[in-house]
């Protein structure tokens, strides 16, 4: 008995230590892009209107990068760095290794893309960077494959709590992410470690302040406000679905056009973002688009903002260029539920926050750490309505989403035949007629 509590703590004190050596590192580099990318987009960009015309060069250098020093070796095959959150999920499943470097050229190409205008979020690169350094901590101490993927969830981890300010939903999103319908609960300890750890050095350490959206009155738990809500919550969730189909879509597209000529797809992508610019007339939706985000909580934006932010942010990361998906997605729910507002008798605020999570929530099929997040993100206010919403929102998306390598453990719907731990890329060819 003593020698199994013996080595009960044994693990558990490893995988704290691991944890805390991914989170202190994550933070850190989290800490590094957060601050950059506000000095790139809120004091360089939206100073100079005239970068946005050097995006196509901007997606020039980043096809370059990613054709010369973008490729991982394999089984004898060639992979993309390009592959990006994708690429970590594979290597939570063991069908891929994340290298070292693809956390600095997720960087840089992260903050050429915002610098010129590119529509992207942040998450996505502090994820691979998270990726990156649990492969380095994996390397460095010689871990198992098994403990290995728990691991990259580690890395996955420390990177949202980090990018958020969320550790909580950090710690579910490491493992919620890669799969779903499972859970490995064997990565919690570690999941949870990295997360907080990396909270509190970008926060308490490095100084960062994140954004605070604020939800100024919720409405009274009623009968009639639930019915609203899962209403909504569908519409939420079918744009979302709108939103990666495009983005998908576009990816296809442009990668059959070009021939994965990165250079040559990221250029032409570039030439179509300042095109919708000129034609739209502002830079409102280049970017990370923070400044509408906020105001759509207090106050009206342009009724098809949320449009605009779906087409801009599908054209630029379906052509190569490279960021996070979740700001967009926030901003997408959050200007569609401000614009409904004008239609349905509930409080601004609370039906931009609920946009924000269950567009959030149908893209990245996380509907725990979604759940999470508006009670962190919103101090625990009208979690009864959130929780609905994560529910409905996650159930209607289908089997779609950001990510085409999440794995199928338990399938959504009896209308669906879909073998054990397929992938949501190969789903279609298995719905039922």
């Amino acid at each position: 008995m003593l020698l199994k509590y013996k080595n009960f703590f044994s693990v558990l004190g490893q995988w704290i230590i691991f944890g805390s050596i991914i989170g202190i590192v994550v933070g850190s580099t989290t800490n590094f892009l957060l601050e950059t990318n506000d000095y790139l987009g809120d004091d360089i960009r939206s100073k100079r209107d005239w970068l946005i015309f050097l995006l196509p060069l901007g997606g020039i250098i980043i096809g370059y990068i990613y054709m010369n020093y973008g490729k991982v070796v394999l089984n004898y095959t060639l992979n993309d760095i390009a592959d990006q959150n994708n690429l970590v999920i594979d290597s939570v499943h063991g069908k891929k290794e994340v290298p070292r470097r693809m956390g600095p050229i997720v960087y840089f190409a992260t903050f050429i893309t915002v610098l010129f205008g590119g529509s992207t979020g942040r998450e996505g690169a502090a994820v691979q960077m998270g990726g990156s350094v649990a492969a380095a901590v994996n390397k460095f101490f010689k871990i198992n494959i098994f403990d290995k993927k728990i691991l990259m969830m580690s890395g996955i981890s420390a990177g949202f709590g980090a990018a958020f300010g969320a550790p909580m939903t950090g710690a579910v999103f490491g493992m919620e992410m890669t799969a779903l319908g499972k859970l490995k609960f064997e990565a919690l300890v570690p999941c949870l470690t990295a997360s907080f750890v990396g909270h509190y050095v970008t926060t308490a350490a490095w100084g960062h302040e994140h954004e605070e959206f604020i939800i100024q009155t919720v409405p009274e738990i009623s009968i009639n406000t639930f019915i609203i809500v899962i209403l909504l919550s569908v519409i939420f969730s079918l744009i979302s679905v709108l939103y990666c189909q495009l983005r998908h879509g576009i990816e296809k597209f442009s990668e059959k056009i070009f021939k994965k000529n990165h250079m040559k797809r990221a250029f032409f992508g570039g030439i179509v973002i300042v095109v919708l610019t000129l034609i739209v007339g502002s830079q409102d939706y280049n970017g990370r688009g923070l400044d509408i985000l906020e105001q759509s909580f207090v106050e009206d934006v342009p009724p098809f903002a949320f449009l605009a932010k779906l087409i801009f942010t599908a054209v630029t990361l379906g052509t190569g260029f490279v960021g996070g998906e979740a700001i967009p997605l926030f901003f997408i729910g959050a200007t569609l539920g401000n614009s409904l507002h004008t239609f349905i008798d509930l409080p601004m605020s609370f039906l931009a926050a609920l946009g924000l999570i269950a567009v959030f929530c149908a893209g990245a099929n996380t509907p725990i750490a979604a759940f999470l997040l508006a009670m962190e993100m919103f101090d625990g206010k009208g979690l009864e309505y959130f929780f609905v919403a994560c529910i409905v929102s996650y159930l209607f998306s289908g089997h779609h989403g950001l990510w085409p390598s999440q794995k199928i453990y338990e399938p959504k719907s009896r209308l669906y035949n879909i073998p054990r731990a397929e992938t949501i890329e190969n789903v279609e060819k298995y719905k039922k007629p």
